[in-house]
């Protein structure tokens, strides 16, 4: 083996076994930051020593004791640790077996609610999963987000700073904590994903990198705790979400929305894998005492109730049901239809009838204009937008004048949707998606605005449906931000 493969062999096995060998050290040493260090620490021996002596048959396991040795090291010659050496003795002593897999298990759980602990920023959260959880570098970070790499470092070591100093304890919450700490793991993984499946900035529609570690983590966390059904709704909404990303692009990059998406290029694996996950998560939520989404009524209704809150009928479908797994069931009912038309749209306006309630989002509300306008028509979605269009949070986000735009056009008022779609290209910071706009108003009044309903908003085309909203707006613990998840 060469030493340009040893290299890439390294990069590889760091890649899997960073986040293990971090929580193993920082239930070792009881600080994240502290961890990090002596897994670099072996990760720089593994690049001094590998090339000449070859990848260790275990190198998970030679990175672990190289650690352990380095951190065994550290503690005998820090006075202020000395007196700790006879309390931690037992966990010290590196000739013996390397830890059981259920208890490096438990302190990857413990790294997770560590690194998205509340006290540290939503950026830092991020930055923090990333590095210490995904193995990305900084430099990957900064390149992912489109901001300087002194940036993603200052928050790195800001974040291990207030770990420390706040003396966060390196545990899993239990009790009435965990649910909004838990919310908060989610809501970092969740924004990890959308800044890569709809990216707020840029020349690229789609990061699918970004994607691809927020999916990883997901897993990882439905291993770890596999009896919370939010966690599985998570996991449900990004495979699904994730299956349509060969069909999103086009060969320049241009976005592809929905309605205009071959669907033989979804990814049937993906899908299948989230309808599984959409299984668990009902199936969970059913023990917890909620009521399956096919269970429940509520697939009728007509346009006049789909003016108020109630509207897609009923109002009961999903009652029960988390906001990643009510997503997740939305995004379902495009995954299981084989042509648009098929769609069930007065399902996924009570759907999001059922998210509405539950988030008090008006990002959630102007996702089910969109579905209320699929299912009863233009008019009846335009109308719910006229009741949010002073909203404050909603004043820089673009998509609010895109599928005001959309509406417009659908009811004959080109001109103002020509203006609508202008508004919304001077308020977006990714470029392709300006460029979309930019066509839709150009094309207003010219015919080219007759597209089928619902392909020119660009709001389903993301990932989330809005629950948890774009940091800064102060809607949610999660700050992710979203749009309306599966008319994309």
């Amino acid at each position: 083996m060469t030493a340009t493969d040893t290299h890439r062999a390294i990069e590889a096995v760091w890649r899997i076994e960073a986040a293990r060998l971090i929580a193993g050290l920082a239930g070792l040493v009881r600080d994240v930051g502290l961890a990090e260090e002596l897994a670099q620490d072996a990760l720089v021996a593994a690049l001094e020593q590998w090339p000449e002596s070859g990848v260790p048959r275990n190198p998970g396991a030679w990175l672990m004791t190289v650690s352990k040795r380095r951190a065994i090291d550290l503690i005998r010659r820090n006075e202020r640790l000395q007196r700790n050496l006879v309390e931690l003795g037992h966990r010290l002593d590196l000739e013996e077996e390397l830890p059981e897999v259920d208890e490096i298990e438990d302190d990857l759980l413990r790294l997770v609610f560590t690194a998205c602990h509340p006290a540290l920023s939503v950026e830092a959260r991020v930055a923090m999963t990333l590095r210490v959880l995904g193995g990305l570098t900084t430099d990957e970070i900064a390149r992912a987000f489109l901001v300087p790499e002194a940036t993603v470092a200052q928050r790195i070591v800001r974040a291990k700073r207030t770990l420390a100093d706040r003396k966060v304890p390196f545990e899993v919450p239990q009790g009435a904590e965990l649910a909004g700490r838990l919310s908060s793991v989610l809501g970092v993984i969740y924004l990890i994903f959308n800044e890569g499946y709809s990216a707020t900035a840029g020349d690229d529609w789609m990061r699918p990198g970004l994607c691809a570690d927020a999916q990883r983590l997901g897993r990882v966390l439905a291993g770890l705790m596999p009896a919370e059904p939010e966690v599985h709704g998570l996991v449900a909404l990004m495979e699904i979400q994730a299956s349509r990303a060969a069909a999103r692009v086009g060969p320049s990059g241009e976005p592809i929305l929905l309605l205009e998406q071959n669907r033989a290029k979804w990814d049937r694996l993906l899908i299948n894998r989230g309808l599984a996950a959409l299984d668990r998560a009902e199936e969970l939520s059913r023990a917890e005492g909620a009521a399956p989404v096919e269970a429940v009524a509520g697939s009728g209704g007509d346009a006049e109730r789909g003016r108020g809150r109630g509207a897609g009928g009923g109002g009961e479908v999903g009652a029960g049901l988390g906001p990643y797994t009510l997503q997740a069931a939305i995004a379902a009912c495009h995954a299981r239809a084989t042509a648009p038309e098929e769609t069930d749209w007065v399902r996924i306006a009570s759907l999001y009838e059922s998210l509405a309630r539950l988030s008090r989002s008006p990002v959630v509300e102007l996702n089910r204009a969109v579905a209320l306008s699929m299912a009863y028509g233009p008019a009846v979605g335009l109308g719910l937008l006229d009741q949010i269009v002073d909203e404050p949070s909603l004043k820089d986000y673009h998509l609010l004048p895109s599928v005001r735009g959309d509406l417009l056009v659908k009811l004959g008022r080109t001109a103002e949707a020509r203006a609508e779609f202008e508004r919304a290209a001077g308020m977006t910071r990714n470029a392709r998606e300006r460029a979309l706009l930019e066509e839709r108003a150009a094309g207003c009044g010219t015919g080219v605005e007759e597209r089928a309903a619902g392909c020119g908003t660009g709001v389903e085309e993301r990932a989330g449906t809005g629950v948890e909203e774009r940091a800064g707006t102060g809607a949610s613990e999660g700050a992710t931000r979203t749009s309306p998840a599966g008319t994309d």
